[in-house]
C-alpha cells in the first residue's frame, strides 16, 4: 500500500508537535501544510509567519495560506493534492463541509480537552481557572460545527499544582502528537467506529481576554491561584498597587495559597523574603514572583529590595 497522503492544518505552536510527527512517521506522507496568512506582529507590526509555517519551511513541506478556508480556489488547490486525510491542530478558522468531507477518510482535529467539555478557542486556560483535577486530549473527526464533531480517541492527563497553562500546553501537544499518529492508522483501517460527543457535560471555553487577568481579591485564594496559573504566559494575571500620580500595575507570575493567612480583600498582610501575602475572600494568597510594569520579573525577596509593598497595603 503507497503511503496516506495527508494535508495538515495549523496555526498555533501547540500544531506543530503533530506537525512534526506526522512527517516522521512510515506511510504517511504530508502533501502540503495549510497554515493561517503571515499577520503583523510587534511594535513595527511587520509580518510574521505562523510557527507552523516557519516549522514546515524547516522540513523541506509546502506551504498554503489561503485567507478563507471557503474560498473555492483553496478548495480546487487541496483537492488536486489528492489527500487520504487532513490532519489539523489549532489552525485558528471554522472550516466547511466542502473541505472537511473532501478526502475519503474525512479530516481529524486534535483538540486539546476532553470533550464534549471545553469546545472552543481556549480549553487549556478554562481547564485550569475551573479547578480541574485533569484534562487530556480527544481526536475528533471533524464536522461544520465548533468542536462537535464524533470522537475517535481520547487521552487523559492529571494537571499538577506546579502546572500552569504554558507547561500544560507543552505537555498536551506532545500528548496530541502521540495520540493523532496512533490513532490514524487504526481509523483508516475501520478498526476504531467514531463515537457521537455525549449530550451531557457540554461546555464551552470562551477566548480568553487581557481583562480576564485581573486578580478580584474578593474571590477565594484557591480562585485566585487558579488565575495565576491558568493565565501564564498569557494575558498574565495582575493587580495594581496604590501609587501617585496613578496606581501602578503589577504582574503576578507565581503565587500559592498561605496556610492559615486571612484578611481583608486586597489587604498586604506579609511582605518579606517567604513572599507577599494578600488577603482574599477566603483565605490568603502568597505572591512568589512578580514584576511592575516596564520592569523585569523577579522573585519576590528580590522585588522587594528594590520595590516596597507595605504591609497594610490594599492592592486594587
Amino acid at each position: 500500500m503507497s503511503d496516506l497522503r495527508i494535508v495538515f492544518m495549523g496555526t498555533a505552536p501547540l500544531a506543530c508537535a503533530s506537525l512534526q510527527a506526522l512527517s516522521q512517521q512510515a506511510g504517511f506522507r504530508v502533501v502540503a501544510v495549510v497554515t493561517q496568512p503571515d499577520r503583523p506582529k510587534g511594535r513595527e507590526l511587520k509580518r510574521q509567519p505562523s510557527a507552523v509555517k516557519e516549522l514546515a519551511l524547516r522540513l523541506g513541506l509546502p506551504v498554503l495560506q489561503p485567507e478563507k478556508a471557503r474560498h473555492p480556489a483553496f478548495l480546487e488547490e487541496v483537492r488536486a493534492l489528492e489527500p487520504d486525510l487532513i490532519a489539523l491542530a489549532a489552525y485558528g478558522q471554522l472550516l466547511p463541509a466542502s473541505l472537511l468531507d473532501l478526502p475519503r477518510f474525512g479530516s481529524l482535529n486534535v483538540h486539546t480537552s476532553l470533550l464534549p467539555k471545553y469546545r472552543g478557542a481556549a480549553p487549556i486556560q478554562w481547564a485550569i481557572l475551573d479547578d480541574n483535577p485533569e484534562t487530556g486530549v480527544t481526536i475528533m473527526k471533524m464536522d461544520a460545527g465548533l468542536d462537535t464533531g464524533p470522537i475517535v480517541s481520547r487521552q487523559a492527563t492529571p494537571i499538577q499544582p506546579e502546572d500552569n497553562a504554558q507547561t500544560l500546553h507543552d505537555r498536551l501537544a506532545v500528548l496530541g502528537a502521540e495520540l493523532l499518529v496512533g490513532t490514524i492508522p487504526e481509523y483508516v483501517a475501520g478498526n476504531i467506529v467514531a463515537a457521537p460527543q455525549p449530550l451531557e457535560g457540554v461546555s464551552l471555553a470562551r477566548k480568553i481576554s487581557k481583562e480576564d487577568g485581573r486578580l478580584d481579591w474578593a474571590q477565594p485564594a484557591r480562585a485566585l491561584w487558579n488565575r495565576v496559573r491558568g493565565l501564564t504566559p498569557w494575558p498574565g494575571a495582575f493587580t495594581f498597587q496604590p501609587g501617585e500620580p496613578a496606581p501602578r500595575l503589577l504582574k503576578v507570575w507565581r503565587a500559592e495559597v498561605a496556610d492559615g493567612g486571612s484578611g481583608q480583600p486586597g489587604e498586604v498582610l506579609q511582605a518579606d523574603k517567604a513572599g507577599v501575602v494578600v488577603g482574599c475572600g477566603r483565605h490568603a494568597l502568597r505572591l512568589l514572583e512578580l514584576q511592575r510594569e516596564g520592569g523585569k520579573r523577579l522573585a519576590a525577596r528580590e522585588f522587594l529590595a528594590g520595590h516596597a509593598i507595605p504591609v497594610g497595603t490594599r492592592l486594587l
